[in-house]
């Protein structure tokens, strides 16, 4: 399976829309993170062309890929951004993003980030605790401001999805509950340093089915609907996101129909729409370049060692997750079963299990719907250097962040006997 705007030459080797991934690899070395700037264009203009009747504020998670130009990209394409701290908010802004577009989502929000935000006058704090409301209240009464917020609601949802990335069930970590909303709404409207302004849920990741969200948006509205016969009305309903890609052959649910089914549920109803996509406009736009360094036979596996590893993409060993594997020059020969491994000194180091391939020691492998979740979870693990970033834009390679150096990774250090 190639994602979007991956396609073979006629010769059989891997292209990232024009450019082979061998001159990239030539050129860049390896691993390397290599994205697709006409993929990540195309899934955000998707839902700008579904909800094109209710014109909703899409506001991208920086946490899937934060990676400057990423954000640059997206912001030029009048994307809002929703972050979890004061590191992704300095992000956003120095990739000419609208401190006015973003939400501020998390759950443990420091005074310092509470008052960076209130700085830069962001669109609202997603609150997550009555003891978050608290805070909020008390940095903006201390900065003169009104913060704008909105509850994010637990609306005890079951998103159908890996435990990890479930995030709408009473046992979650996340948002208020539904039957204190009303008592908090009421709080927070008392409040000299807050504005109440909307509502939000966000019940989890990678999720392909419908039902959740519709029943998600039906529990927030009837919210909606008991705080507006209390006196407390709201100008924003912010639906989060979660929308699944497909990793392998996920039946997924159409744009189209998506939308449709979010605004036939708030038809009527003046309330501006929000949307937090990350993964869907950027996860198969990505893909992680590795070489094979050796292939090691054994008694009951074959091992295919590269040079990329969970600490360059840690998605597999933590959530057991899925990704395409796709050789970069296909070989014709008898195929092997396959673990590919990296050179991590842990068990759990690998990046696929049980796949058929004709390999080479040399040979390039493309790990596929690498863009959310890979770059930004990386680590110094082992003392490796995390990847190069290169973004393919049509037939220009682009280097978007460095490899990283020793020298890199020791600067902060200081020795002590």
């Amino acid at each position: 399976m190639l994602t979007p705007h991956l396609q073979r030459s006629p010769d059989g080797e891997l292209l990232c829309e024009n450019v082979r991934l061998t001159d990239v690899a030539r050129q860049f070395g390896t691993p390397a993170y290599v994205y697709s700037r006409a993929t990540i264009v195309d899934n955000f203009r998707a839902y700008q062309r579904a909800f094109a009747a209710s014109k909703p504020l899409i506001c991208y998670a920086v946490k899937a890929n934060s990676t400057l130009s990423v954000l640059a990209l997206l912001a030029a394409e009048g994307a809002g951004f929703d972050i979890v701290s004061a590191g992704e908010l300095q992000r956003v802004i120095a990739a000419g993003g609208e401190a006015g577009k973003v939400i501020f989502s998390g759950v443990a929000k420091r005074h310092d980030e509470i008052a960076l935000a209130l700085a830069h006058n962001i669109f609202c704090f997603n609150i997550e605790s009555e003891a978050e409301l608290h805070r909020v209240n008390e940095v903006a009464q201390a900065h003169g401001k009104r913060a704008r917020i909105t509850f994010r609601i637990n609306p005890d949802v079951d998103a159908k999805t890996h435990p990890y990335i479930s995030t709408g069930l009473k046992s979650n970590k996340f948002g208020v509950a539904h039957a204190d909303a009303v008592r908090l709404y009421t709080l927070a409207a008392s409040m000299p340093g807050i504005e109440v302004h909307g509502i939000e849920c966000h019940i989890g990741s990678q999720i392909t089915e419908l039902s959740p969200y519709v029943d998600a948006l039906r529990r927030l509205l009837s919210l909606v609907d008991d705080l507006s016969a209390r006196g407390i009305h709201l100008q924003h309903l912010d639906i989060g996101g979660g929308r699944a890609i497909n990793y392998q052959g996920e039946s997924l649910v159409p744009m189209d129909e998506f939308a449709h089914a979010v605004e036939r549920e708030i038809a009527g109803r003046h309330l501006d729409l929000l949307i937090e996509p990350g993964r869907s406009i950027v996860g198969d736009a990505g893909l992680l370049l590795t070489r094979v360094e050796f292939l090691k036979p054994g008694e009951t596996k074959n091992f295919a060692l590269v040079d990329a590893a969970m600490n360059d993409l840690i998605r597999p060993t933590l959530y057991d997750a899925f990704h395409p594997v796709a050789p970069v020059l296909e070989r014709t020969g008898e195929a092997v079963l396959y673990d590919i491994v990296g050179p991590v000194c842990e068990s759990g180091d690998w990046l696929a299990k049980a796949r058929q391939l004709v390999l080479s020691q040399g040979d390039l492998l493309a790990v596929l719907c690498a863009g959310a979740y890979g770059m930004t979870m990386a680590s110094n693990y082992n003392t490796r250097s995390r990847p190069c970033e290169v973004l393919i834009d049509r037939d220009e390679a682009h280097l978007i962040r460095e490899r990283e150096r020793f020298e890199d990774l020791i600067a902060h250090e200081r020795i002590v006997i």
